[in-house]
């Protein structure tokens, strides 16, 4: 029998060309590519390795945070990145809503960090939550490699990296959930975690937030805009409009008041193009791409 070619409908799997093994004991949280291309890192709650990828089979402890005793533990990874240019520095955030720089030319266990950016607690906001929305949920570098970004419950702040003590610019994503902590620990909400990005210039910062709505900043103006991701609202070519929450009081025409936010619409995962105006937003089953306005 001669064969037959039938069309058939375009089908996109994807393989695994290399399964890197014995890697972790727990949950991988980030994996951040060296700038020498030749090695990467990966992390969870307790410990980050380094990985060669020509070998797939063994990796070297870089960060182990494991105490001799479990009932000791206070504290655990959350995200680390590379340094984009130095390929000896890079960052990892804590629970305990700290960042360590470290330097892999100083020793081969990074476990004393080369700067530690920590900002003091207000003791007027302290409060049973505290601790747990202090809890970072991704560190960024910025392309420039001078500033990392942290995210954690209600903001999103940006470091220089030659100033410890304190950051240098702190937004406000959704702070009119502060009053709502209590049922947010209730239905687990307040253990998301979000994710934050720069734009290609590191002048806009993009995170998301409830109800479907992403936030950005412009560092540079200091202004900020609400977007939503939604079927309802997005169709082609369509223009996103600025959303707006409204806490107590009277409520405008354009605006949704924060108790009729639904908390299981969330954007926890976004991405920005690395020159252009393009975002992609995760939220639950779909992915939305927009682009800036063409004109």
């Amino acid at each position: 029998q001669v064969p037959v070619l039938r069309p058939m409908d375009l089908m996109v799997e994807a393989t695994p060309r290399r399964v890197f093994a014995n890697a972790h004991t727990y949950h991988i949280n980030s994996i951040s590519v060296n700038s020498d291309y030749e090695t990467y890192m990966s992390a969870d709650d307790l410990r980050i390795n380094l990985w060669n990828f020509e070998i797939t089979n063994q990796s070297f402890n870089i960060v182990d945070i494991k105490p001799a005793n479990m009932e000791e533990l206070t504290e655990v990874i959350t995200a680390a990145e590379f340094h984009p240019h130095h390929c000896n520095t890079f960052v990892y955030s804590s629970s305990k809503g700290t960042i360590r720089l470290c330097d892999m030319r100083t020793s081969a266990l990074c476990d004393r960090h080369a700067k530690f950016f920590e900002e003091p607690e207000d003791p007027s906001n302290r409060s049973f939550f505290s601790e747990i929305i202090s809890s970072i949920s991704d560190v960024k570098f910025s392309h420039s490699g001078r500033y990392i970004m942290t995210r954690d419950y209600l903001t999103v702040k940006v470091w220089d990296l030659n100033m410890e003590n304190r950051p240098i610019e702190t937004y406000q994503v959704h702070d009119y959930l502060r009053s709502k902590l209590c049922s947010l620990y209730e239905n687990d909400c307040i253990f998301d975690k979000f994710e934050c990005v720069w734009n290609g210039s590191d002048s806009v910062i993009m995170t998301g937030s409830y109800n479907n709505f992403f936030r950005m900043f412009d560092r540079n103006t200091k202004r900020d805009v609400t977007l939503e991701a939604s079927r309802e609202n997005s169709k082609p070519r369509a223009i996103l409009k600025p959303r707006k929450v409204c806490v107590g009081g009277k409520r405008r025409k354009d605006e949704i008041s924060v108790d009729s936010l639904d908390f299981s619409k969330k954007i926890l995962h976004t991405a920005w193009h690395p020159s252009e105006n393009i975002i992609a937003v995760a939220a639950t089953n779909n992915l939305y791409i927009f682009q800036d306005k063409v004109n």
